[in-house]
């Protein structure tokens, strides 16, 4: 594989996830219309990342759970691109949709 192997993705949660108080503290700007997101980056491509999530496979709680499915209109411009270029785009990412009122998680 080539150097720019890397992806970033948003998987879209079920709004049960805002049950969690964890979840819930850690989103005082999310907005009831927008959904509730997980943000993350991946060395492979995001179906084959989404499916290892919902089988438990290095998944946290909430996405394991609560994943619906990956939203590539929010992403998929942005790919592919370096490690580093993943590293940041996924923090770039997740803060431009917590601005826009999406919850969103990421590790």
């Amino acid at each position: 594989m080539g150097k720019d192997h890397y992806h970033v993705y948003v998987i879209k949660m079920d709004g049960a996830v805002l049950n969690h108080r964890k979840f819930k503290e850690a989103n005082p700007q999310h907005h009831p219309l927008k959904a509730c997101v997980y943000v993350g980056m991946t060395g492979l491509s995001p179906n084959e990342r989404f499916a290892q999530h919902k089988k438990g496979y290095k998944s946290g709680k909430y996405v394991h759970q609560y994943g619906t499915k990956l939203l590539p209109k929010l992403y998929e411009r942005y790919n592919p691109m370096t490690y580093e270029e993943a590293v940041e785009r996924e923090r770039l990412l997740a803060d431009h949709l917590r601005k826009q009122g999406f919850a969103v998680w990421q590790n």
